[in-house]
């Protein structure tokens, strides 16, 4: 999964501690804000318009990977007339028996993952609106700006339409494999692990799924906490306009929206972190209700030397999480 890009070339020279002094004993104890009281039916409402919607899809093929891949480029249509393109993997050989919406960090993405443990499944890479492939004139393609699009109208801010993106990959994926209804899985890192939490709040198509470092976590926390990347520039944004951006972020905090998630969902949460704060990431893990596996992580958004060992660990436990999807 493609991650954010943040130029990480060593620990010092922060200007802050990316563990901000939590131990893993403090961090499993992070709570979630109190939520507006009508966070569900603001998400619940634009869910069942994005239903109503007919994703459209169309699709060329590009060519057959070596290592049994059909790749092919699709297009689907999205709220407000979005057009979402992405990739989509389908294996050479074999039953498709199960399919993943796999998003994506700030970082974009310029292909899909060929890492993946998942030989029998349709593998659907949206890039998010104003993101990689779905780049738009009236969004700027740069995290700093685009976490900022109409930041300042919880109806507008272009958060909103990210999720609305996942909800019609997922009619996407539904409408291409139809006998696929109940074996879908959701894998979202940093940007899309937040924006995920927030789709699977209200989205009862999924079956399971994996936040790897999501951010947009206790945003009231997030906020004051000092980070790289899309979160800075909210911090700064924030600075000038703190009573309307809080009001809007409320609606937006995957914490909040890990409360109400019933499915099965694996965390990959990082104790270091320069860019998504820890305490945010653990406070989705934190909130999610019901079944929940943790993989603690010893940094992200940062090269370290046991990166590979735990990324090998991870992708293992990934194949046993989502491997009911196949039957």
């Amino acid at each position: 999964m493609s991650d954010d890009s943040c130029n990480i070339i060593n620990k010092n020279g922060y200007g802050f501690d990316p563990s901000y002094g939590y131990s893993l004993e403090q961090l499993l104890n992070v709570g979630s804000p109190n939520p507006p009281k009508d966070f569900l039916a603001f998400w619940q409402q634009r869910y069942q318009q994005a239903l109503r919607i007919a994703p459209l899809p169309k699709i060329t093929f590009i060519s057959t990977d070596k290592s049994g891949w059909q790749i092919f480029h699709i297009s689907y249509t999205s709220t407000n007339q979005r057009l979402i393109r992405c990739w989509l993997m389908l294996p050479t050989h074999g039953v498709v028996k199960r399919g993943f919406v796999i998003g994506h960090g700030y970082g974009g993405r310029t292909a899909p993952d060929f890492h993946l443990p998942f030989q029998d499944a349709a593998l659907l890479f949206p890039c998010f609106r104003g993101l990689g492939l779905s780049h738009e004139m009236d969004i700027s393609p740069d995290p700093f700006w685009h976490v900022r699009h109409h930041i300042e109208d919880a109806d507008q801010y272009v958060l909103g339409g990210c999720v609305e993106d996942i909800w019609l990959a997922t009619s996407t994926l539904l409408n291409l494999f139809p006998y696929l209804s109940g074996h879908l899985g959701y894998l979202g890192i940093s940007f899309a692990g937040g924006i995920g939490a927030l789709a699977l709040a209200v989205e009862q198509r999924i079956a399971r799924a994996h936040f790897n470092v999501p951010t947009f976590g206790n945003q009231p926390l997030r906020l004051r906490l000092p980070s790289q990347g899309s979160a800075s520039s909210v911090q700064q944004y924030y600075c000038g306009h703190k009573k309307q951006t809080l009001k809007v972020l409320r609606y937006y905090d995957a914490a909040t929206a890990a409360q109400h998630i019933t499915l099965p969902v694996h965390c990959a949460c990082a104790t270091f972190d320069p860019c998504v704060a820890p305490p945010g990431q653990f406070a989705i893990y934190n909130a999610l209700p019901g079944e929940k596996q943790l993989f603690v992580l010893e940094a992200g958004h940062y090269n370290y030397p046991n990166q590979a060992q735990q990324q090998d660990q991870l992708i293992n436990e990934l194949a046993a999480f989502f491997a009911p999807l196949a039957k």
